[in-house]
């Protein structure tokens, strides 16, 4: 990467080295624990320094000790770095695989670790606290010091049906399950990590009627999961409808209407 030339009076001569330091790392985003790292002895105190850009509007300060160049607005990366371990899940990742059309207005970010819902630069986000053997199907997108972490199509659609409040709609999340190429060996994982039988059966019964032959073992492997408690396919929807006891399922929302709602065109 070039570096930038920052010619300005109203830059000390250790501000601008400092800056070139930062583009010489190639550094967009990071914390003040990162930089006084990495410029060791170099300077007399650098959270001055970090803390005079800023109010010369150069870096923008993200959170308490943490930073990025003012021109830096990646919300994904931005949430990520949030949080220790953050990835971008749920409805914000069904957006970035392409399985929905629909733009959430907060970025969903999990994680292992607890932190309120905060707006940075005027973008929401929202942390969604899982539990460590949930943590699965973790990717890697952008490059350098732009990467962020996201779950992969399989984990979403399982962490959507687990968590479908965060999903953008049930209607959107079958959607999205319709459309999307899953591998079933990764969808028999991530069900055995997130360890809800009533979110396997909803898929087996959905692969059974959308992608009988794409997801004979998921399905096989469901079936398998199956227990004697009845649960609504719709989680929020009302308690009514037929009983399927192959997957002991209540359909309140019926096959025909499932049908219609999956081959629903934008």
């Amino acid at each position: 990467m070039a570096r930038s030339t920052y010619l300005s009076s109203n830059l000390t001569q250790p501000q601008i080295e400092l800056l070139l330091m930062l583009d010489d790392q190639e550094l967009n985003i990071f914390s003040l624990d990162q930089v006084k790292k990495i410029a060791g002895k170099k300077f007399s105190n650098v959270s001055e320094l970090v803390e005079n850009l800023v109010h010369k509007k150069i870096l923008s300060r993200i959170e308490r000790g943490k930073f990025c160049k003012a021109n830096f607005r990646d919300e994904n990366v931005i949430g990520c770095f949030l949080v220790d371990g953050g990835a971008v899940a749920y409805w914000s990742a069904l957006n970035k695989h392409g399985l929905t059309e629909q733009f959430p207005n907060t970025v969903f970010i999990q994680s292992t670790r607890l932190k309120p819902t905060k707006a940075v630069f005027g973008t929401k986000y929202q942390f969604i606290k899982i539990t460590k053997t949930k943590r699965a199907g973790i990717v890697r997108q952008g490059f350098g010091n732009n990467q962020y972490s996201m779950t992969d199509v399989e984990k979403t659609i399982v962490d959507c049906f687990d968590l479908p409040q965060y999903s953008g709609g049930y209607a959107e999340l079958l959607r999205a399950f319709n459309q999307a190429k899953l591998d079933p060996s990764k969808l028999i994982s991530y069900c055995k990590a997130v360890a809800n039988k009533s979110i396997t059966k909803r898929m087996g019964l959905l692969a059974e009627m959308l992608k009988p032959e794409q997801l004979k073992s998921f399905i096989d492997f469901a079936k398998k999961e199956v227990n004697q408690k009845y649960n609504l396919f719709d989680p929020a929807g009302q308690d009514e409808g037929e009983f399927v006891n192959a997957w002991r399922l209540r359909l309140n929302t019926d096959k025909e209407q499932i049908m219609n709602i999956v081959n629903k065109q934008y």
